[in-house]
């Protein structure tokens, strides 16, 4: 059986207050729209089309890809006639309708809709409700069979008191999408061309309607407002939290941890509190993580800790090496294995090679350090003339006297030591001591200056 996936993605959001189009606000760092574009490819569909309207050019920069079909919706007269602009591209046996606004649906519940696909059967996927206000209610007859789908707004009394809610997310058979897309109105309290009115066509015309629905309510709540969407994240975050507990992370509260992006985790790993971990972030086994921390497109091998309050930006921690606290690890940051940078280091394009240590008050970019090398506090490389970036290259066993200047570019090599409060401008050999600091000279009868007095 053939699968295209159909996406509705032309709602302007008019309640979100926002230039921004509704489907591009972000749930865990990634727009809504996104995360049901990710769903969607896991199902191995022939085609995916997002129906774009409001703010199209944007999400079309935004989400472009080979796989991905945007058709225009020039006027968002309805659902049923979102889909409507899709049909005539349509070739596959069965077409999956989805919701840009709904970013939770998880692939193991459209796994389970597809299954009642067939020639003369569709899918639809409804959701028990506490409290179903703004949800359309699935109407069945005496045997229980869905005979249609009423909206909120043109529900009688008794209609209204059905719990079972409407998710708008159907498996039809393509062949006949397009003959019920040609056969809707409009003729409702809202004057659009509603999809849902599709199901009772399907009945009409003889065809079963057989219902799935998510293990959880909240994968398909959509978000309209701010509060919705507030409501979307920590829904996420709370699963995600979940996962991760499941494959062997302590979390010390769930609650405060965010995820936004892809995470891959060893065994015992343990994460402290409001730990974000953003972009791509693979953990190794026995990392532990302090609270406060961010970290980004990172690598943590087997045995790292990072401390209080540090920040990690595309950088690769070797086995058994420690950051922070307050440590700042820009792109291009690697630390091989039981390196140490401390608390108010800062690296960018640095290499540290194992057992290296910047202790404190440090900032070393683009620098080569090598093995066991020791930085003292208040170093910096001064790898910026203005207008290029130069390198500073560090011997094995170097050790740099604290509140130095490593005037890139300069070579001190192996086993070399440097004087406190120097400025290098020069290469160091081997095994030397150097020294680049003016003469102490001690002036008798200076007198500090004296404020002036107003008058």
């Amino acid at each position: 059986m053939s699968l295209e996936i159909v996406i509705l993605a032309a709602g302007q959001g008019t309640r979100m207050r926002s230039a921004l189009p509704k489907v591009l606000h972000p749930v865990a760092g990634n727009s809504m729209l996104g995360h049901v574009i990710h769903s969607a490819r896991q199902l191995d569909p022939q085609r995916i089309h997002v129906v774009i309207g409001h703010g199209a050019d944007a999400v079309r920069e935004r989400l472009a890809a080979d796989d991905l079909n945007f058709v225009l919706q020039d006027k968002q007269l309805g659902t049923g006639h979102a889909v409507a602009q899709a049909v005539p591209f349509i070739t596959a046996d069965t077409v999956l309708i989805l919701y840009g606004d709904v970013p939770l649906i998880e692939v193991d519940t459209l796994q389970r809709l597809l299954k009642h696909a067939a020639p003369q059967q569709l899918g639809l996927l409804t959701v028990e409700l506490d409290d179903p206000t703004g949800y359309g209610r699935i109407v069945r007859n005496a045997d229980g069979q869905v005979t249609a789908i009423v909206e909120q707004k043109d529900a009688n009394e008794a209609q209204r008191a059905i719990t079972e809610g409407n998710t708008g997310i159907l498996a039809v058979p393509a062949e006949r999408l397009g003959d019920w897309m040609s056969r809707l109105s409009n003729n409702n309290a809202q004057g659009e061309y509603y999809l849902t009115d599709v199901i009772a066509m399907a009945v009409s015309d003889g065809l079963v309607v057989a219902t799935e629905q998510p293990l959880d309510a909240m994968e398909v709540q959509g978000a309209n407002d701010r509060r919705q969407l507030a409501e979307l994240e920590r829904h996420y975050q709370l699963r995600a939290a979940r996962r991760l507990m499941a494959q062997g992370v302590t979390l010390r509260d769930p609650a405060r941890f965010d995820v936004r992006g892809e995470v891959s985790v060893g065994r015992d790993v343990v994460i402290d509190i409001n730990v974000i971990l953003e972009g791509k972030v693979v953990i190794e086994d026995d990392v532990v993580i302090g609270p406060n921390c961010v970290i980004k497109d990172s690598t943590l091998r087997k045995g790292v800790v990072i401390k209080a309050n540090s920040h990690l930006d595309g950088a690769i921690m070797g086995e058994g090496s420690d950051a922070g606290p307050f440590a700042r690890l820009r792109p291009g940051s690697v630390l091989e294995a039981r390196a140490h940078v401390g608390n108010f280091v800062e690296l960018k394009n640095a290499h540290l090679g194992e057992g290296a240590k910047a202790g404190h008050l440090t900032y070393l970019g683009d620098a080569e350090v090598g093995a066991r090398t020791n930085i003292g506090a208040g170093t910096i490389t001064c790898n910026y003339d203005g207008a290029n970036k130069w390198k500073t290259v560090l011997g094995e066993d170097v050790f740099i006297g604290s509140n130095n200047s490593l005037v890139a570019p300069v070579d001190i090599s192996s086993g070399a030591t440097t004087a406190a409060g120097s400025t290098l401008t020069q290469n160091v050999d081997k095994g030397q001591l150097a020294v680049g600091r003016a003469r102490q000279r001690n002036i008798d009868g200076w007198k500090r200056p004296e404020k002036i007095k107003k008058s």
